[in-house]
């Protein structure tokens, strides 16, 4: 591969990753919906190289979580390893799942939008999320702190649940709702 072409590549690349940054700010301050102007302003390009990039709204969209989320699954065997007990690592991994909802302004009404372009978002939540949390889950049932029953995809229900914020409920509230989920979860006998 000529040089040349190798330059042009790595240059494609951090453009894509700076626009993926700016995407993922924009849409925390402002929602899935932003203008992509917004965004091309934040990465420092052209409307037409965000375009060039994600040529529709649900690939920008799927593209910044699907980072987002293969970053909080990858977390729950990190928590594992370094935390004193499985139950402090499921109880920080929902804190992280938390923040990841809560921030994510108008993620839920995308998903619900009947975008065919967002369905696989939703399919991708389920499909890498699960099983992190089935993961942690599987090390309290082990370990005899979690009650029998609790599955992974009730619980996460049950966060994202809580994490529906509005104006006298916000993301701490969400947090101490969760705090609450979990230690009712608790196997205490």
């Amino acid at each position: 591969m000529p040089e040349s072409v190798g330059v042009r590549q790595a240059q494609a690349q951090r453009t894509r990753s700076g626009v993926l940054e700016a995407a993922a700010t924009v849409f925390v301050e402002q929602g899935v919906q932003a203008p992509v102007r917004d965004i091309a302003e934040r990465a420092g390009v052209g409307v037409g190289t965000v375009y060039r990039h994600f040529p529709t709204r649900a690939d920008l969209v799927t593209a910044v979580y699907r980072h987002q989320i293969d970053a909080c699954a990858a977390l729950a065997p990190r928590l594992l390893e370094e935390s004193a007990s499985p139950f402090t690592a499921l109880t920080l991994w929902a804190d992280a799942f938390v923040d990841f909802l809560v921030t994510k302004h108008g993620l839920g009404a995308a998903l619900g939008s009947g975008d065919p372009g967002l369905e696989n978002l939703h399919t991708l939540m389920l499909d890498t999320l699960v099983p992190a949390c089935a993961t942690l889950l599987d090390a309290c049932a082990a370990a005899g702190v979690i009650r029998p029953g609790v599955t992974a995809y009730r619980l996460m229900r049950g966060i994202g649940n809580l994490c529906i914020t509005g104006p006298d409920y916000d993301q701490a509230d969400a947090e101490r709702m969760v705090a609450l989920l979990l230690m009712g979860c608790r196997d205490t006998a």
